[in-house]
Parts: structure tokens; sequence; C-alpha cells
């Protein structure tokens, strides 16, 4: 009994230790959101005078006062949809292969796994210079906005993917099993049980990763978003988006012009916070409890 007792550190000493951890905790999370409250206030304040219909409807200008977003703005919603239509079904078709059919004995199976686990980990940057090489250039698509589509495409697919698996190996396996007995095939489970059931967890995912996509600067750079477009884009046609045009303004001198990238860097985080918004709703609208 004494010996456990002296292994045993006393309780003051643990409610000390406690404490000490849950006010490093505290002031931890005090700095994260201080500073993302200081950021959003000050972004706020410093670009709502220009937050008016005149960075919607006019294209970007070399004079403050006559500049606007419309290009970036459009070029930015035709990556996010392209993107969007690309990844969510290669991403879902992988992640389903993956957990229903793929067999973990094999070497390939397994090589596949790891590759997309490292993917998940890659800089942008990367993506980009990769899409320059063999997209732009090797393909020989160029600087369009479906190259940047691309782009976008491979750097949030593996986020995709393991948004997928998991939205599919949380459905019970007594699902399966119960279609099994009843004499429905691999697909038909897949399809009809297994699919609609993991849906909630798979928009959560795809909306996630979009939102990543759509505030992603780097690659696009790469693949040609050059900084000034003052025309509608098109599919294979040359563009600027709402994070490289921020980024342009921000190297000017002129204080107004730091003023219309506050502006547009707040239009930027209302759409992703759109985005945001829609997968916590999907999530609590649809998730089952099993």
């Amino acid at each position: 009994m004494t010996s456990l007792a002296h292994a045993q550190p006393p309780r003051r000493d643990r409610v000390w230790k406690n404490r000490v951890f849950m006010v490093a905790m505290l002031f931890s999370m005090f700095v994260a959101f201080g500073t993302l409250v200081v950021l959003l206030v000050d972004t706020i304040l410093t670009g709502w005078p220009a937050l008016d219909w005149k960075l919607f409807s006019e294209p970007p200008s070399t004079v403050p006062a006559e500049a606007g977003a419309r290009p970036a703005i459009l070029a930015t919603l035709y990556l996010g949809f392209l993107v969007l239509l690309l990844s969510v079904p290669i991403g879902v078709l992988t992640a389903i292969y993956l957990e229903e059919y793929a067999n973990r004995s094999r070497w390939w199976n397994r090589m596949i796994e790891v590759n997309i686990q490292n993917l998940a980990a890659v800089p942008s940057i990367v993506y980009g210079i990769l899409g320059l090489a063999f997209i732009v250039r090797g393909i020989g698509i160029g600087r369009v906005v479906f190259a940047g589509a691309l782009i976008l495409t491979l750097v949030v697919l593996p986020t995709v993917v393991v948004a997928s698996r998991e939205a599919i190996r949380s459905v019970p396996d007594s699902i399966r099993q119960g279609a099994f007995a009843l004499g429905a095939t691999r697909w038909q489970v897949v399809w009809r049980q297994v699919l609609p059931a993991a849906i909630p967890g798979i928009a959560t995912g795809s909306i996630l990763a979009l939102s990543r996509a759509v505030g992603e600067t780097a690659p696009l750079i790469m693949v040609g978003a050059i900084t000034y477009v003052a025309f509608n884009p098109e599919l294979f046609g040359p563009y600027t988006a709402l994070p490289v045009q921020i980024f342009n303004w921000t190297k000017q001198p002129n204080l107004e012009f730091q003023t219309l990238a506050a502006a547009a860097a707040i239009v930027l985080l209302v759409i992703v916070l759109s985005m945001n918004a829609v997968a916590i709703f999907l999530r609590n609208r649809y998730r089952k409890k099993w």
C-alpha cells in the first residue's frame, strides 16, 4: 500500500497541472481567435468604403476611382464551378473503389492509398509548377480558365477522396450485409444504400475542399492568371482570379488600391464563408445517427 501511495502523484499536484494546461489552452485559443478577429475587423473597416456596385460591375483600371473586379469575380465563380464539376465525380468514384471494391492485399491498391495521403500534404505551388509543365505547355491547353480549373482540381482532389472515404466508411456494415442478404449485387448496395447514406459527409468534404480552391493564388499565378484582365473570362481564354487581383492591388503604392484590395478580400471572404455555411447546413440537415 505504501509503495502504491508513493507511486501516484499527490492530488494537489495533479490539480495544479490541469489548471496550468487549461490556462495554456485558453491562451492559445485567445491568441488564435484574437488575431483572426483583428484581421477581419481591419479588413472590413479598410475595405467597406470601396464595397459598392462599381466593384462588381467595372473591370480593373489604373485609375482607382474607376477600378473594379468584375472579371476576377466571374473567373473565380467559373473556376469554382469547374473544380466542383471535375473533382467530385472523380473523387467519389475513387473513394468507392478503394472502400468497396479494392483488394487491399494488392500492392497497387496500397500504393494508391499511400499516394493519396501524401498528395494531400503537397504544397499548392508544386501543383502549379507541374501544371505549367504538363498541362499548359505539355498538352498545350494554354494559360486559360480550363487549365486553372484542372490545376485546382488536382490540388483539392486528395481532400475530396479522403473525405468521401471517411463518409463511406462511416456507413454501418450491417446495411451492406442486409442488402446482400436480400439478393442485391455489390453495385446495387453501393448505389442504393451506401452512397445515399454517405452523401452528407461527401458533400461537406467537397464544399470545404472547394472553398480552399477558391482562395488559392500560387498555382493560378503559375498557370497564367494574369494580373490585368479588362474583359469577362471565357473557358479557353485569358483570365484572372480574385486572389490574384487582390495580390496585384496590395502591391500598388496608392492607398486607394489598398482599399480596393480590402474590399475584394471581403467579397472573397463572403464567398468562402457562404460555402462553409452550406457545408455545415448539409451536414446538420442530412446527418444520420446509426
